[in-house]
């Protein structure tokens, strides 16, 4: 029974194809085996035989699609623009600065289109909503493309309240805002967190007191909170020229300098302000080169919460996947920017009311204007850098 089990072991390592056959010689050559034996050595020969061919046939990386890559590949490097929904692809692909090319390349649920901006190859992909999902794309795409770059635009809520909706922010630094240490009830700030003194987490970084936030009580009275502390923390990290499995510690991750420097020359951009004739922002969009942005899976749409990491942290737009995206090309080696178009304030109070409902259109034209504008510059300064 031990051989047997060892030889199933090793035969489901074997390429498609080989198994049945392999196992079957194997099988027959057992010829002292009892029939009921040989019969289940057979069935499972073919169970192995048919999985994999299963797993052959659903496998991504098929043949075809390997060539396909590769034939993409070589027209590279490119320059990936990540995008997290439809509404903010769809003015993209409807700006007469890009041009689509007739390769598409689909790969695990992913659509990979390949055009241009001027004379910038580019590759566009979408995520979908959340940091996982910008995560996968991004690894995905630094995974099967030969990409020198990645410039990533949205819209974002702002926290930022010297920043006005339409607003294209564009900030030095992400981090990803939502990974926590919870305390436990009754302890406090002096107090050892879980793990600390194993380097898994810190009180570095600060925390929030969620019964700073106790509404309906007087100044004088005693008031608590048994949520108690959230403690922010930094993600762990293994870049690719570091040593494998060697944790490293990143909070705020930098955008790229080279690409920071180009984004200050769009200051002047002249940005969309009216949806129509008779709907228009109260202020005149501009582009902001900001300190921070940060990201978490949150729909943030609190003004408490908002005013708190705004007076903490300094952060402007506020989001669901930059940091992601930042945190896998920080690990990967690959310039990156983000580009964030403010669609409402986070957690309402400006004078304009519903604000991402009524200017989505607007922050998501604003950022393609921008992303298109930044592509041209980021184009005709690699030719002087290469000279």
């Amino acid at each position: 029974m031990h051989s047997y089990a060892s030889g199933l072991s090793f035969y489901k390592n074997q390429p498609s194809g080989l198994s049945f056959h392999m196992f079957h010689s194997s099988c027959s050559g057992w010829v002292k085996m009892e029939g009921a034996s040989r019969v289940l050595c057979l069935f499972l020969a073919a169970f192995l035989w048919f999985n994999a061919q299963h797993a052959f046939v659903s496998c991504a990386l098929t043949f075809e699609l390997q060539s396909k890559i590769a034939k993409a590949n070589q027209e590279g490097p490119y320059l990936g623009l990540i995008i997290p929904n439809s509404f903010e692809l769809d003015p993209l692909l409807q700006n007469p600065g890009y041009t689509a090319s007739d390769t598409i390349i689909d790969f695990a649920g992913r659509r990979f289109r390949f055009g241009a901006i001027g004379d910038k190859p580019v590759i566009l992909v979408m995520t979908g909503l959340s940091v996982i999902n910008a995560a996968i794309t991004t690894q995905l795409l630094l995974s099967l493309f030969t990409v020198e770059g990645v410039v990533h635009y949205g819209i974002a809520g702002n926290a930022n309240p010297s920043l006005h909706i339409g607003d294209v922010a564009i900030p030095q630094y992400w981090a990803h805002l939502a990974l926590w240490s919870w305390q436990r009830y009754g302890l406090g700030p002096d107090d050892t967190l879980p793990l600390e003194d194993n380097g898994d987490y810190t009180r570095e970084l600060g925390h929030l007191n969620f019964a700073n936030f106790t509404s309906n009580v007087t100044a004088d009275s005693p008031f608590d909170n048994q949520l108690n502390n959230i403690w922010y923390q930094p993600e762990e990290i293994f870049p690719i020229d570091g040593v494998p499995e060697v944790r490293q510690h990143v909070f705020w991750v930098p955008v790229d300098s080279k690409y920071y420097h180009i984004a200050k020359k769009l200051k002047d951009l002249e940005l969309e302000s009216c949806i129509n004739s008779t709907t228009c922002l109260t202020t005149t969009p501009k582009v902001e080169l900001v300190n921070r942005g940060i990201s978490q899976s949150i729909y943030l749409d609190n003004a408490a919460y908002r005013s708190f990491i705004y007076n903490k942290f300094e952060v402007s737009p506020v989001d669901m996947e930059s940091a992601s995206v930042a945190l896998i090309c920080h690990q990967q080696r690959v310039p990156f920017i983000a580009i964030r178009a403010l669609s409402d304030l986070a957690g309402g109070g400006s004078a304009e009311s519903n604000e991402a409902d009524t200017f989505l259109s607007i922050a998501a034209t604003n950022s393609v204007t921008v992303v298109i504008e930044f592509v041209k510059l980021l184009s005709l300064h690699s030719k002087w850098w290469s000279m």
